[in-house]
């Protein structure tokens, strides 16, 4: 009899490549039955999954009932918590905590969650405004106290960001404006193909990664190899310019000027895993997630 595996958010990023990576997998599509989890079943996106033999269940983050209902009989769970849709720490962090006393409430054997590092407390207060890794990071925390069985992904830093920021100038050419020196390293991820990558190694490897944590990213890159490489595969002029803390944030909202600001920063120092290689996480995956020329080539026609 197959196992259940629900997942939450099945219809973004990264709950959306979990759903195609287990549907793909030869084993793991056999063992595991798949229930996506999303805000409206009824919209197109939950009824093309079912058509592909999802589950599709409507569930409320902040609802215990709701969520006891949608996760009950899952023998594996993956939660992506969403802070960017209300905005809020204690909103993520509340709803995080919900799913873990659920899942530890109905017997789920292993929770993954998509977190983030604590940077407030890895800078010792330094950078204090990022609060959308901060919270992921207590839920983090509460999953691992919870005594629920649990393994944590941590992406990293979108691809996709990289079409806002990476921006045509007048003359044709592209500029990359980032408040970091030349040798920042950002470790590069494209969430919507690679996701399902990351999280099919926390299921087949699940006993030897109980409350270790997978650095879900393709490779660590230099600003300028960035641009270097969006040349190369574009064949368009491309150049990193570093800019004052000041100049990033009056060209940003005031509203997440200084989260985003701080976030380029933690990348800098001590960096978005903190240091970590990328290469203990790259051994446990079936094939080599996207590289950043890839997704270049790939997304080159659709760039602003």
């Amino acid at each position: 009899m197959s196992k259940l595996l629900t997942v939450f958010g099945a219809t973004g990023n990264q709950g959306g490549s979990v759903v195609d990576a287990i549907l793909a997998d030869p084993q793991l599509s056999k063992e595991f039955k798949v229930r996506g989890i999303t805000r409206d079943a009824t919209k197109k996106s939950a009824q093309e999954l079912v058509k592909r033999g999802v589950e599709a269940v409507t569930a409320d983050l902040s609802s215990i009932d709701s969520l006891t209902a949608a996760i009950q009989g899952s023998h594996t769970v993956f939660l992506v918590t969403n802070y960017w849709e209300a905005m809020s720490a204690d909103v993520e962090y509340s709803q995080g905590k919900n799913v873990a006393d659920v899942c530890k409430a109905v017997g789920v054997s292993h929770l993954i969650f998509s977190s983030l590092h604590h940077v407030k407390e890895n800078t010792n207060g330094r950078l204090s405004h990022v609060p959308h890794f901060d919270s992921k990071a207590n839920v983090e925390k509460y999953i691992r106290a919870s005594g629920v069985g649990c393994s944590f992904v941590l992406p990293g830093y979108y691809m996709s960001n990289l079409k806002q920021t990476l921006r045509r100038a007048e003359d044709g050419s592209y500029q990359l404006f980032f408040p970091v020196g030349k040798q920042a390293q950002f470790p590069l991820f494209d969430a919507a193909q690679d996701t399902g990558l990351f999280v099919k190694a926390a299921i087949k490897h699940a006993d030897q990664l109980k409350n270790k944590q997978i650095l879900a990213a393709a490779k660590y890159y230099t600003p300028e190899e960035i641009v270097n490489i969006f040349s190369e595969v574009s064949g368009k002029k491309a150049v990193f310019i570093q800019v004052s803390a000041e100049q990033y944030k009056a060209a940003l909202s005031p509203a997440v000027a200084d989260e985003f600001l701080e976030n380029h920063l933690f990348v800098e120092e001590p960096g978005y895993y903190l240091g970590e290689p990328l290469e203990p996480s790259l051994k446990l995956v079936d094939s080599e997630p996207t590289t950043w020329a890839e997704f270049v080539r790939k997304n080159i026609a659709t760039w602003k």
